[in-house]
């Protein structure tokens, strides 16, 4: 389904779209015994497939100054997903799979191989053309399936890093120790950092009390997941960009306006 006017109208309102969906139910999150089972990263699977299908399909490629948000689900789902980006490409983009063509094989080594090393038994089952695995042999695509990135035009790593990191945002938990994984560049290829942003719920079950949530998350720092520089990115700098770059004049009128505009003129 095409969902470009969707974005298109974002940008026009204003609006940054933010995703807060559920994995519970999804694959094997279907323990009918034990919800904290389903219930373990299941806003993360939800969040990641959201986020992979908007970076494949090339949105932010063709909407570069949007915006998008994941609640909830933390920043560490995003990091590995940021991290296997590029590790796939450099693996899997169209001039490198170009080595796996089916077509390049040669099965007369193959099939002389398997007689020197493996026995008559099993060289004959190469004749058994109707029962070969595709793991093995390989299938024919047609040339313009085998592009796989082909949407957001990637060419090299840099392109991953350039239409993922300024793009998304992702809603951590102020408990979440793997907040710091979003700060640290050392870990993250091209020594990225992602931007995490202080999301926690005030209203949940969990929170017995809603006074503990800010202090819960400067533990953080107390625990040296992250530095004081990292928290301010994370309470402020990040979720302020989240919001004005895609409308200047969201906190007008609020306690942060001054200081947000101050951020933007850097």
């Amino acid at each position: 389904y095409d969902y470009d006017p969707v974005w298109a109208k974002c940008l026009e309102l204003r609006v940054v779209p933010t995703f807060h969906s559920g994995g519970m139910g999804w694959g094997s999150r279907t323990s009918i015994s034990n919800m904290m089972y389903n219930h373990i990263g299941h806003f993360a699977a939800a969040a990641e497939a959201v986020c992979k299908s908007l970076f494949f399909g090339g949105v932010t490629r063709r909407f570069p100054d949007l915006r998008f948000g994941f609640l909830e689900g933390g920043a560490g789902w995003a990091c590995a997903l940021y991290n296997d980006l590029i590790g796939h490409w450099e693996k899997h983009n169209v001039a490198s799979i170009a080595s796996l063509d089916p077509a390049r094989l040669d099965e007369e080594l193959m099939r002389s191989l398997f007689e020197r090393h493996a026995g008559p038994a099993v060289a004959k089952r190469l004749d058994e053309v109707e029962n070969r695995s595709d793991l093995l042999w390989g299938r024919a695509e047609a040339p313009e399936d085998l592009d796989e990135w082909i949407h957001c035009e990637i060419s090299r790593k840099v392109d991953i890093r350039d239409l993922f990191v300024p793009n998304f945002y992702f809603g951590c938990e102020g408990d979440d120790r793997l907040t710091g994984w979003a700060f640290d560049a050392t870990k993250n290829a091209l020594g990225a950092r992602l931007h995490a942003i202080y999301g926690s719920d005030l209203g949940h079950f969990d929170l017995s009390d809603m006074r503990a949530a800010a202090s819960e998350a400067w533990e953080l720092v107390e625990e040296g997941v992250l530095d004081e520089e990292n928290f301010r990115d994370f309470v402020f700098t990040h979720p302020a960009r989240f919001k004005a770059e895609v409308n200047p004049d969201f906190f007008v009128g609020t306690a942060v306006e001054s200081a947000v505009a101050e951020l933007l003129a850097q």
